[in-house]
């Protein structure tokens, strides 16, 4: 079911400030901000020949990486994103197992446009999962 590690996403408080070590400190490409108001965050990304790693700032005080940040606040792994073929078949056989699929179960559309759903860190020893449609 799961494919290749999509990006691997860190929270950060102050999402100027990670880019600029990011970008030059550590010599990487980035991408411009987006914000993705149905989500409660702003990200960017970092280009890697393998794979992404997703900034993720706070959009707002009732952002879910604004209660993340609350407990972390010098920022940390948030999520961990797979690519799956098909997000509704991975999404029922998930349930069918008794994994639990965070907000009303159905996909929205994540940073790249493409169909996101989360799992809940509980079932995954801890980690919270993404699942994103290619």
């Amino acid at each position: 079911m799961l494919g290749r590690v999509n990006h691997i996403a860190i929270a950060v408080p102050d999402l100027a400030a990670a880019v600029a070590s990011y970008r030059n400190v550590l010599g990487a490409r980035v991408t411009e901000p987006q914000a993705l108001p149905e989500h409660g965050v702003t990200v960017v990304f970092v280009d890697l020949p393998n794979t992404k790693v997703e900034l993720l700032e706070p959009l707002g005080e009732t952002s879910p990486i604004a209660a993340f940040l609350q407990k972390s606040p010098g920022g940390g792994m948030h999520h961990v994103c797979y690519e799956v073929d098909d997000i509704l078949a991975a999404r029922d056989r998930l349930a069918a197992s008794g994994a639990r699929v965070l907000g009303d179960g159905n996909p929205k559309i994540g940073a790249h446009g493409k169909p996101v759903l989360f799992l809940h860190p509980r079932d995954f020893f801890g980690t919270l999962i993404e699942l994103e449609e290619v």
